[in-house]
């Protein structure tokens, strides 16, 4: 996926970094065609997967240059990962990429970023049309209970991992959704919609919203393509920069049951053992649902995107969360 927010290097700049990470002795030669690939399918940072002198495979992943915008939510999105790798690492049993080496220094590149081996597996998402429907399924399942997992992490606020945060959920999601919607201001973008239509909707369900008690570590960005599998078990979870502390019902696993697009919930929610929302756990998913449809829109500026297959389909689907919200 072609963004702008990719920060690519040159191979000299890519040899300098392998030699703080790994050492001099490790740094490649020869033709970078034999010893660097892009990997391709990531939609905001820029990753490599590098061959070291040794024989090993790692991947460094690298984020956004700091002269072009990004979304309030993506602001230190990598320092957010770094921190839900270790969270996870210490306090689940999911499996995560191991950090060997992390710069914030900023010295080499004008970004932060972090070295790891590389994971010999398939992607979920870019499979998962070759499947049988029961390999998906247990895919699925299996998705949903590490999610499960995930969501076990307790935090003492709601909102972002590094603080500050809330300790109401209301208020934490309400300024998440203006903080998006001001983005979308500031650049102009049309959803559609007049902004304050959003707001409106979303204060009016707003009571929902104070359901949620206990603040739960949240992936968020949880889709089938950052999950790496091999020979029917999850081999690794990938991409956790949009972590935060809110309500499990944000994750993307239990979008379906309103975009349908996305495919169908079900297995999902069979392996995280959720049978069924009540009608006040559909309302705050709904809201979510729109949440995410209205960042959608609003990302393919600041990305860049040249074609307008993303947009278009987001537009819509803000018109059906919005009637899904309005109705009876």
């Amino acid at each position: 996926m072609e963004s702008i927010t990719k920060n690519r290097q040159t191979p000299a700049t890519l040899r300098a970094m392998v030699e703080r990470a790994y050492g001099a002795e490790q740094v490649p030669t020869g033709d970078p065609d034999t010893w660097l690939e892009e990997l391709g399918h990531g939609w905001f940072n820029v990753a490599y997967r590098i061959l070291l002198r040794d024989g090993r495979a790692v991947v460094v992943k690298i984020a956004p240059p700091r002269d072009v915008p990004v979304l309030t939510a993506e602001r230190g999105a990598m320092r957010i990962e770094l921190d839900s790798l270790a969270l996870i690492a210490a306090r689940t049993d999911v499996p995560v990429p191991q950090v060997d080496y992390a710069d914030l220094s900023q010295e080499l590149v004008d970004a932060d970023y972090f070295f790891m081996p590389f994971v010999d597996a398939d992607n979920f998402g870019i499979i998962t049309k070759d499947l049988s429907t029961e390999q998906r399924d247990a895919y699925n399942e299996a998705l949903g209970a590490a999610n499960r997992e995930l969501n076990s992490i307790r935090g003492d606020w709601f909102g972002p991992l590094a603080g500050p945060g809330d300790q109401s959920w209301r208020t934490a999601f309400t300024g998440i959704v203006e903080a998006n919607l001001a983005d979308g201001e500031a650049r102009n973008v049309d959803i559609g919609r007049d902004y304050d239509d959003i707001r409106k909707i979303v204060a009016l369900h707003a009571d929902v919203l104070d359901d949620v008690t206990e603040p739960r570590f949240v992936e968020w960005d949880l889709w089938d393509s950052n999950v790496m599998v091999r020979d029917g078990r999850i081999l690794t979870i990938i991409d956790h920069e949009r972590a935060l502390y809110g309500d499990p019902l944000m994750e993307a696993g239990f979008a379906a049951i309103d975009l349908p697009d996305f495919g169908d919930s079900t297995a999902f929610m069979r392996g995280y053992g959720y049978e069924e929302l009540t009608p006040r756990e559909q309302t705050r998913r709904r809201l979510y649902s729109l949440h995410l449809v209205v960042i959608m829109a609003i990302e393919t500026v600041y990305r860049g995107h040249t074609t307008p297959t993303q947009y278009d389909w987001a537009r819509g689907q803000i018109d059906r969360m919005m009637r899904m919200l309005t109705e009876p």
